[in-house]
């Protein structure tokens, strides 16, 4: 557990936050000066080197190593792509539907996936898929509707690690018990949750993996990252492919396609260098921190967040025993709660009904007073028990 000095030094690296407070994290994480040091630094190996090919690839390489580690996987496992849409269409497109071999065309998911992962899927329907919502119950889809959806038929399972729309966390470890117990792949979607905790890829027997840089790994829009389970890498080759994805990508071998081994092979085009060397120093930073560490405050104080709104009687979306990162607050009106707290200095943010606050580690106890407070004079546009 960090203490209050240390929360207090990591605050002062994050310049946004003496001016508000800074619940929007399940958007886009707050600005590092250490991530303001890494533009600086691309800027340079552009202006000063001989060759910022040579020395762009090298740190291309070590990105994947360090997010590898982050997540518990090996390199060759992880494929660089520019958002979670690129990193979930190739996997898409290379799977089969048709029921020509083993009749497994199926996808299960809930209905509170994101609407990338949602839509990615239901346009395989002209290919054969066949598209399965569970439908939520009080803002959480039980382990057991899964146990009844999954069969023989199923060809995979997308599930998301947080809710954007509740914070609704399902037990992914069980879900994907179930998935493979009918031969069923799973495909987990973090994006709103990796940064907040520690993640293991492999405890969790995920087949699939996917997030990106802009929300809790506090980095920039425009990179992402896939993980593909080492054993089913050779077995795809999706039809969307580029350059970066051959075996030899300086062969410069036109008339040879040949895909890489490894998970570049799902990667599209030329890498988004600058943000490259922006995400590096946050997910380094992060590592440094310590994820326990993170989890732990960010558990504190969604905690305290969720005993205040409970005091006020406003209605939660998230369950009462959340540990984070994620409240969403259900609202009369959501975009007039949203401009009242915003005019407070709070940046948080709206999805359908719900007005939603995301803590992160550099966030305070202070915040969540400032959060609650204004909440108080709010009531009258919140949906209260």
């Amino acid at each position: 557990m960090l203490t209050d000095a240390q929360i207090s030094e990591l605050r002062s690296h994050f310049p946004i936050l003496r001016e508000k407070t800074y619940l929007y994290n399940c958007s886009q994480g707050a600005l590092c000066d250490t991530v303001e040091a890494g533009m600086r630094k691309y800027a340079e190996s552009w202006r000063t080197s001989a060759a910022p090919w040579d020395e762009w690839m090298e740190s291309y390489e070590a990105l994947r190593g360090a997010f590898a580690r982050f997540i518990n996987a090996q390199p060759d496992e992880v494929a660089i792509v520019t958002s979670a849409s690129a990193g979930i269409n190739p996997i898409a497109n290379a799977l089969h539907f048709d029921g020509c071999n083993d009749a497994r065309n199926k996808v299960v998911m809930s209905e509170y996936e994101f609407p990338t992962m949602a839509h990615i899927w239901l346009a395989q329907r002209p290919r054969g898929a066949e598209i399965q919502f569970l439908d939520g119950v009080h803002d959480t889809v039980p382990t057991e509707f899964y146990e009844r959806a999954v069969d023989k038929r199923t060809r995979i399972v997308p599930l998301t690690q947080v809710s954007f729309v509740n914070g609704f966390r399902p037990d992914v470890a069980a879900i994907a018990k179930i998935a493979h117990a009918q031969g069923a792949l799973l495909f987990l979607d973090g994006y709103q949750d990796c940064g907040t905790r520690p993640l293991d890829v492999k405890a969790l027997d995920v087949d699939f993996f996917v997030t990106g840089t802009l929300k809790y790994l506090l980095g920039p829009p425009g990179l992402g990252f896939l993980y593909v389970r080492r054993d089913l890498i050779e077995t795809l080759t999706p039809t969307m492919t580029s350059w970066m994805a051959q075996r030899d990508v300086f062969a410069f071998n036109t008339k040879c396609l040949d895909p890489s081994p490894d998970a570049r092979r799902f990667e599209g085009g030329s890498p988004p260098i600058p943000n490259i060397y922006i995400a590096r120093p946050a997910i380094d930073l992060l590592a440094g921190i310590g994820m326990e560490n993170v989890a732990a405050q960010i558990a504190r104080l969604t905690g305290a967040f969720l005993k205040g709104v409970r005091d006020l009687g406003i209605d939660s979306k998230t369950p009462a025993s959340s540990v984070g990162p994620l409240v969403v607050l259900r609202a009369k009106d959501a975009a007039a709660a949203l401009a009242k707290l915003t005019a407070r200095g709070i940046a948080a943010s709206t999805r359908r009904d719900g007005v939603r606050f995301a803590f992160h580690v550099y966030n305070a106890l202070e915040d969540v007073n400032v959060a609650l407070t204004a909440l108080e004079d709010t009531l009258d546009m919140m949906v209260c028990a």
